[in-house]
């Protein structure tokens, strides 16, 4: 399926550098993903930046832990946006909680809006929410979301598929749906046709990078 959008989630330039050659289309880059993904440091971006062809999405995400941030960690997530942008990635990655599971919308439009004007994704921070179907409405409402990363609640998208293909169908959607959750360069085309998604994303999804 070649009109597939396959992004591979990495954390140095050797795994970018093999996800591009391998067939990637875009990168997510990340520090740590031990912790599920961290912001990456300005010089591993450079590199990537320098070296690759790809688009590259930069992982915004100060600490691991839950998706609800005070405020000196959302001053931290500004400033990061704003290195991201001096230095020229295509967008950026984050998602915001309140204490309640529900999505932190204020600040979501308020990073957002700093971003523009980069791609933005809200990561899989929605899949820890109340109804993550109801949150993906939500976000379909802010500007300056371009898409959405989930599993559909579920801990893979192949568990999550239902809820995913609803994403997708939702009336009036404006950003896209990238599925994740242990997709494989082995399952990407079955998942993609279960969910509905052209955007796929995983640490494996064009294969071992290591």
């Amino acid at each position: 399926m070649a009109s597939l959008i396959l992004e591979a989630c990495v954390e140095t330039l050797d795994e970018a550098l093999a996800a591009q050659q391998n067939g990637a289309t875009r990168i997510e880059l990340c520090a740590d993903l031990a912790q599920d993904g961290l912001t990456p440091e300005k010089e591993l971006t450079l590199a990537c930046l320098k070296n690759l062809s790809i688009p590259i999405m930069a992982m915004v995400r100060p600490r691991g832990g839950n998706f609800v941030y005070s405020e000196p960690e959302l001053k931290e997530m500004e400033e990061s946006i704003r290195m991201f942008k001096q230095l020229g990635v295509a967008g950026v990655v984050f998602g915001l909680l309140k204490e309640d599971h529900t999505v932190d919308l204020e600040n979501t439009r308020r990073l957002a809006a700093l971003a523009k004007p980069l791609e933005v994704t809200f990561h899989k921070a929605i899949d820890y929410s109340a109804d993550p179907l109801v949150s993906f409405q939500q976000l379909n409402e802010v500007d300056g979301i371009t898409r959405v990363l989930t599993s559909g609640g579920a801990a893979t998208a192949l568990e999550g598929q239902h809820i995913i293909r609803r994403m997708n169908n939702l009336p009036g959607r404006k950003i896209s749906v990238i599925a994740a959750g242990k997709i494989t360069a082995l399952n990407r085309d079955q998942i993609a046709q279960l969910t509905g998604s052209k955007e796929l994303h995983g640490k494996k999804i064009v294969g071992e990078l290591t």
